[in-house]
């Protein structure tokens, strides 16, 4: 798998993708770029600092010139590149892989901007370009284990996941760190969630259907609720062939109270509003104020965890296939359990189609590839997949 690969967007998720990419690829080069020289420089010593060998260059480049990004592309011979800038971006980074015929994942996370990229697909056949959006923790590797949760039955019906990520030390009053773009967060809590009920593609309100789930210690009992962009094409893909499919977030408990106020007040909308005579995004004012405090420090130690449930038959019996994958920081490479999901998923993605392994089009993550073949890449990376098949109940 020669060649030139490129991360767009060299901060925390962008440097692990890198690493990943440098690791298990056969990379010529790879390019961290950046509009920040500084931070791109950082990273691609970072990288060959741990692959102990000059393999990732630093570049500058803006995501939001797509004329510029194209001829980038091609004066760099860019066989497949990640989008690890905020979802905003990649639309625009759609096309100018498009017009280059170039490789492409992204982090995702906003349905709106992802149906719009799977619009795109026919012009992506055309240019041979391949491309698999909403890669990353979740969505991403959510829906990669929705996959291997399915393919152990015959006849999957209704799926459930809960995901996180969490510090493994949670402090009062957030008991949150952020560890990616704040742009990704606030996004999550905004709008609605795509999911299936009754066999078809609806909206449900974020931030609402609350419950408890548990965990072993040392993490115990979580708060799960409803949130955004964590579904996006799988509640398209399956509509029809599953009855239900959702997704929940997890937080530590007095997290949806904290949540919802900051809901109600309105300050989640990116709409601007009159304030003292200047007009403000009630959004920005939140980052503005939030984000100093939930900011997660490079050397803090977190988790992430994905709990799939899969329910439906296996050889003519009800049949429940659990799917549990906790992981943390990993103190020898120094990432953080959320960059090693984030940026190792769509690392692997990435591999698939430099390696031919994905149609060209705009590819839905859980058309991409299979469960099984996840798995196994996953597994090569130290994460720690568990599966438990047990009966399931008689209907009634």
């Amino acid at each position: 798998m020669e060649g030139h690969f490129a991360v767009i967007g060299a901060g925390r998720q962008g440097t692990a993708a890198a690493y990943d990419l440098a690791r298990f690829g056969q990379a010529d080069e790879i390019f961290l770029a950046d509009r920040d020289l500084t931070l791109a420089r950082q990273a691609a010593e970072r990288v060959n600092h741990l692959m102990g060998m000059p393999i990732a260059s630093p570049a500058v480049l803006d995501a939001e010139d797509e004329a510029g990004v194209e001829l980038w592309l091609r004066q760099h011979k860019v066989r497949a590149f990640i989008s690890a800038v905020p979802y905003f971006f990649n639309l625009g980074l759609t096309r100018a892989a498009i017009a280059c015929g170039c490789g492409m994942t992204d982090l995702g996370g906003n349905s709106d901007v992802v149906c719009a990229q799977l619009d795109l697909s026919p012009q992506a056949a055309a240019s041979g370009a391949c491309i698999v959006p909403d890669c990353g923790q979740v969505p991403g590797m959510g829906t990669s284990l929705i996959v291997y949760a399915m393919e152990q039955l015959d006849e999957p019906r209704q799926v459930f996941m809960w995901d996180c990520g969490l510090p493994a030390n949670p402090r009062p009053p957030w008991n949150y760190r952020l560890g990616f773009s704040i742009e990704g967060l606030t996004n999550e809590f905004y709008g609605d969630c795509l999911y299936i009920r009754d066999g078809r593609t609806v909206r449900v309100a974020n931030l609402d259907e609350l419950e408890r789930v548990e965990f072993p210690a040392p993490i115990g009992p979580l708060e799960a609720f409803t949130s955004s962009g964590g579904l996006t094409t799988a509640a398209l893909t399956f509509a029809g062939k599953l009855e239900v499919l959702q997704n929940k977030t997890l937080r530590y408990p007095g997290s949806f109270a904290q949540l919802k106020v900051i809901q109600q007040l309105g300050l989640l909308s990116p709409d601007p509003i009159e304030v003292g005579g200047v007009r403000v995004a009630p959004r920005q004012i939140l980052h503005a104020l939030w984000e100093p405090q939930i900011r997660a420090a490079p050397d803090e130690h977190d988790l992430i965890i994905i709990r799939i449930l899969a329910r439906g038959s296996k050889a003519g019996k009800p049949t429940e296939a659990w799917v549990d994958l906790i992981h943390y920081a990993d103190e020898t490479t120094g990432f953080s359990a959320m960059e090693q999901a984030t940026g190792w998923h769509a690392a692997i993605l990435t591999h698939a189609i430099a390696g031919n392994r994905v149609v060209p089009g705009v590819i839905p993550v859980e058309k991409a590839m299979s469960g099984a073949d996840f798995v196994a890449q996953a597994t090569q990376r130290g994460f720690d997949v568990r599966l438990d098949i047990r009966p399931g109940e008689q209907a009634a």
